[in-house]
C-alpha cells in the first residue's frame, strides 16, 4: 500500500510539472519549429489577398536601416516597394498617395513576362525558338531580302541580336518600312525594341490565339496575378499591382514552379533564359538582365562596359529593368525578391542606372 502511494505521488508531480510548462509556453519561431526548413519557400494562395509576413526584427535585419531606406525611396519618387524573403513579405511600403491595389507600369520589366510566355509556347510544342521568325510572322514581315529574312530566328528577338537597323527614328516601330537590315543576325547586340515587340505576334501566330489570352491562361491566372496589357503606340505595356510583380518574381525564384504546380516545366529553357545568351553582352539572357558578369552593354549604347552590371548587388542577381526605374530583382542565393515601382528616380533610362547601386547600398545596410 505504501509503495502504491509513493507511485501515485510521483505521477501527480509529473502531471503538475507538465501543466506548468504549458501555462508559460516558450516563444517559438519558424526556425526553431523546423530548423531544416527555414529557407523553404512560401507561396501565397491564388485568388486571395492573403500573404504571410515576417518582420525585419525576426530576421535579425537592421531595424535602424529600415527608416533610412524608406526615406531614400520616398525621395526617389517611389510608389511601391516590396521585399520578399523565402516568399514572405518583409517590407511592403507605398508612397506618394498610392496603395496596395494601385496599378503601375512595368515598362521593360514586362519583357520578362514575354520571355517566360515564349518558353511556355515552346513547352506546348507550338513554337521553337530556333525556327525562323517567318515561320510564325509569315513571309515579308520586314523590309529585307528573302535570304536576310530566313536568317532571323525567334531566338534573335529574345537576345536583341536580330540585326535589324536600330538607327531608325522610332525604335518601337514595327511597320514594314521601319524594319530594315543592318547586321548579320546573331553578330551584334543592341537594345532594339521593335524586334522585341514582334514577339507578341510571333507567339500569337504560333499558338493560334491572341497573345493576351494565352498569357492569362498559361501564366497570369495560374499564379494569381492581376493586371493587363495596354497598347501605347506600337508597344504593349503591362500594368499591375506591385504584389503581382512580386508573385512573378517568386515564380522565377523557384525556377518556374509555383508551390507544387509546375508552370514552366522546361528547365533547360529557364536556364537559358537566365544565363548569358550571346557573347556580345554577357549580362543579358532572354530579355533578363544578369549581374556578376565581367562586362555589359547598356540600352542606347554600342560600346561594352567592363564591369559588372550592378556592383553593389549580389553576383547571382537576375533582374527585369524598365523605364523610369521599374525594378524586379531576384537573388536566388538569399531567396530574395525585390520590387520597386514608381516614377524616375533621377534620370530616364531603359536599363540599369546609378539608382540601382544606390538602392542596393540601402538594401544591404538593411539585410546585413
Amino acid at each position: 500500500m505504501k509503495t502504491k502511494m509513493i507511485f501515485l505521488l510521483i505521477f501527480i508531480f509529473i502531471i503538475s510539472c507538465t501543466d506548468d510548462a504549458n501555462e508559460f509556453p516558450e516563444k517559438v519561431t519558424p526556425e526553431r519549429i523546423n530548423p531544416c526548413c527555414q529557407n523553404e519557400l512560401y507561396f501565397p494562395p491564388v485568388n486571395s489577398k492573403e500573404w504571410k509576413t515576417i518582420s525585419v526584427s525576426d530576421l535579425g535585419w537592421d531595424v535602424r536601416a529600415e527608416k533610412r531606406l524608406y526615406n531614400f525611396l520616398e525621395r526617389k519618387n517611389t510608389k511601391a516597394f516590396i521585399i520578399l524573403k523565402n516568399g514572405k513579405i518583409v517590407v511592403e511600403k507605398y508612397f506618394n498617395n498610392t496603395t496596395v491595389s494601385d496599378y503601375n507600369q512595368w515598362y521593360s520589366v514586362g519583357k520578362t513576362l514575354t520571355a517566360f510566355t515564349t518558353g511556355l509556347a515552346q513547352q506546348d510544342r507550338l513554337l521553337n525558338i530556333n525556327n525562323t521568325s517567318a515561320t510564325y510572322l509569315g513571309q515579308r514581315w520586314a523590309n529585307i531580302s528573302t535570304d536576310q529574312e530566313r536568317a532571323i530566328r525567334v531566338r534573335d528577338h529574345l537576345t536583341m541580336t536580330s540585326g535589324l537597323d536600330y538607327t531608325v527614328s522610332n525604335k518601337n516601330c514595327t511597320d514594314f518600312d521601319c524594319l530594315t537590315y543592318r547586321n548579320k543576325p546573331g553578330s551584334f547586340w543592341y537594345y532594339h525594341n521593335a524586334p522585341y515587340i514582334l514577339l507578341t505576334d510571333i507567339i500569337s501566330g504560333a499558338v493560334n490565339m491572341d497573345f493576351t489570352t494565352y498569357f492569362e491562361t498559361k501564366l497570369k491566372n495560374r499564379i494569381g496575378m492581376d493586371g493587363a496589357w495596354v497598347s501605347r503606340g506600337y508597344a504593349n505595356i503591362f500594368y499591375s499591382s506591385a504584389r503581382s510583380m512580386a508573385r512573378f518574381g517568386l515564380l522565377n525564384l523557384n525556377k518556374g514552379t509555383w508551390g507544387k504546380k509546375q508552370i514552366l516545366k522546361d528547365k533547360n529553357y529557364f536556364t537559358q533564359m537566365t544565363s548569358t545568351s550571346q557573347r556580345f553582352n554577357r549580362s543579358y539572357g532572354y530579355l533578363w538582365w544578369l549581374n556578376g558578369k565581367k562586362s555589359h552593354r547598356l540600352p542606347g549604347l554600342e560600346n561594352e562596359i567592363y564591369r559588372t552590371l550592378i556592383p553593389e548587388a549580389p553576383n547571382d542577381l537576375i533582374a527585369g529593368l524598365g523605364k523610369n526605374d521599374q525594378k524586379l530583382y531576384i537573388v536566388p542565393s538569399q531567396n530574395l525578391v525585390i520590387v520597386r515601382m514608381g516614377d524616375s528616380a533621377g534620370r530616364t533610362v531603359l536599363g540599369p542606372s546609378n539608382f540601382d547601386n544606390e538602392l542596393w547600398k540601402k538594401i544591404k545596410a538593411l539585410i546585413n
